[in-house]
């Protein structure tokens, strides 16, 4: 069975490509999946990639990569990054590293931004790099 890295995305991010695309950039989420895919088979594992508005799917998602034996997750959880303790109690509960992803840099956004409770409990983080974050946090989740 190939390794497997779970990708999972939170609220907004079904709207890549036409959401504040000078934030965000023009790629959607679809291609982004398809760059992982592509680069996944590249390195010999798989992707898992899945998307949701509602925080108990992210904190399902997570737990399932645990029960499946996930090598790591990237979470790119949106707007929850700076809200949910649910998410963070989850990551740490998991036992498995997990990598904040994020296309823009919170830091130099709102101040709101600046609090990462996925962050706190991730492994590290990938920010700022646009779509390439995504593909510099699947190098990383195999050398965790």
């Amino acid at each position: 069975m190939a390794t497997t890295i779970f990708v999972l995305n939170g609220p907004n991010l079904n709207l890549l490509g036409t959401r504040e695309p000078e934030i965000y950039g023009r790629d959607t989420l679809a291609d982004i999946d398809a760059s992982l895919a592509a680069r996944a088979a590249e390195l010999g594992v798989a992707v898992d990639c899945r998307q949701s508005n509602h925080e108990g799917d992210l904190v399902d998602w997570l737990h399932e990569a645990r029960a499946t034996g996930a090598k790591a997750v990237l979470l790119n959880a949106g707007a929850y990054t700076h809200t949910s303790v649910a998410l963070h109690d989850a990551i740490k509960a998991i036992q498995l590293p997990v990598i904040e992803v994020h296309l823009s840099n919170p830091h130099t956004r709102e101040e709101f931004r600046h609090k990462s409770y996925i962050g706190m409990a991730a492994k590290g983080t990938i920010a700022g790099f646009g779509a390439k974050s995504y593909l510099i946090a699947l190098d990383a989740a195999l050398i965790v």
